[in-house]
């Protein structure tokens, strides 16, 4: 079974960074997907990031594009995702989710971890 474990949700000031980690499991089939999505209060959630094996390619939204960094440490089959230049507007529970063969923006991914909240605020 696949198990996604997140870490790293704080109280950060605007302009500042803060870095979450999704620690995962039992994705053992190749062409396998890793995105991070958000829900903010009274919002839609939306992803933030799609990391996908198949290209090694990582998609991001308009939103977060050129602020929010996804790398991976394969020894510690972690994820993790890089925040800078923290906005209000990035406030939400952090959450990643796996599947395979979702490319693109991880629309069908269907392992889903528990959720970090991140709060960005003065």
């Amino acid at each position: 079974q696949v198990q996604l474990v997140e870490s790293g949700g704080a109280l950060v000031q605007p302009g500042g960074s803060l870095r979450l980690s999704c620690v995962f499991s039992g994705l053992t089939r190749p062409y396998w997907s890793i995105g991070w999505f958000r829900q903010a209060p009274e919002m839609e959630r939306e992803v933030v990031s799609c990391f996908n094996s198949a290209d090694d390619g990582t998609y991001y939204p308009n939103s977060v594009r050129g602020r929010f960094t996804t790398s991976r440490d394969s020894t510690k089959s972690t994820v993790y995702l890089q925040m800078n230049d923290l906005k209000p507007e990035d406030t939400g529970v952090y959450t990643c989710a796996a599947g395979y063969r979702t490319y693109g923006a991880c629309s069908g991914v269907g392992f889903w971890g528990n959720g970090t909240l991140v709060t960005v605020s003065s």
